[in-house]
């Protein structure tokens, strides 16, 4: 029988913790990375203006998210860890996972100025070689595949599929005539 999952209150605040999984192997102490660079999983510490900031105006991926999204997606993350140098936010990560099978790396950036000194592979090291324990972890790219490469990430296997819902359902449209809109679309 599975347990609900409760709230841990630490270091790493509102984590998501099932009953049988150590509470420690979700916490990390921050790591000094050298001429004042630190990762850190406290989620306290995030700077979430910064986060956003980046996340919307700069990256790809994530162009015109909403501040609320990037702040839900931060507080329901399975674990997030940021980069810093001294106290400014530099980089950040999240993952999403259910701690026993899959996890997807998301939201990976190191700001331009900062970048070409290992501190993108320390990031992504510090989140999947110390993250979640699981079968699988996935991401999507469209630029970094050298990066990624060198934890052993490459195309997917041919049993993975993707729904790619951006095109399908408006985020501002009401619920119910959104849902009917897309059983339309799928031929429901």
């Amino acid at each position: 029988m599975m347990q609900a999952s409760r709230r841990v209150q630490g270091r790493s605040s509102q984590l998501r913790v099932g009953a049988a999984m150590p509470i420690m192997a979700l916490v990390m102490p921050a790591r000094d990375l050298g001429d004042g660079y630190r990762l850190d999983d406290d989620r306290d510490r995030v700077d979430l203006v910064a986060v956003h900031r980046y996340l919307a105006y700069e990256s790809y991926w994530a162009e015109g998210r909403p501040f609320e999204v990037v702040d839900q997606q931060l507080r329901d993350a399975y674990r997030v860890v940021g980069l810093y140098c001294g106290a400014v936010q530099v980089g950040y990560c999240r993952t999403v996972s259910d701690g026993s099978n899959f996890a997807y790396l998301a939201d990976v950036y190191v700001l331009p100025e900062h970048r070409g000194r290992g501190l993108g592979v320390e990031l992504v090291r510090e989140a999947v070689v110390n993250g979640p324990r699981v079968r699988r972890w996935m991401l999507h790219t469209k630029d970094a595949h050298a990066l990624y490469a060198k934890f052993g990430f490459g195309p997917p296997s041919d049993r993975v599929m993707e729904l790619d819902m951006r095109g399908l359902i408006d985020p501002e449209a009401d619920t119910a005539a959104a849902v009917e809109e897309l059983e339309l679309e799928l031929g429901g």
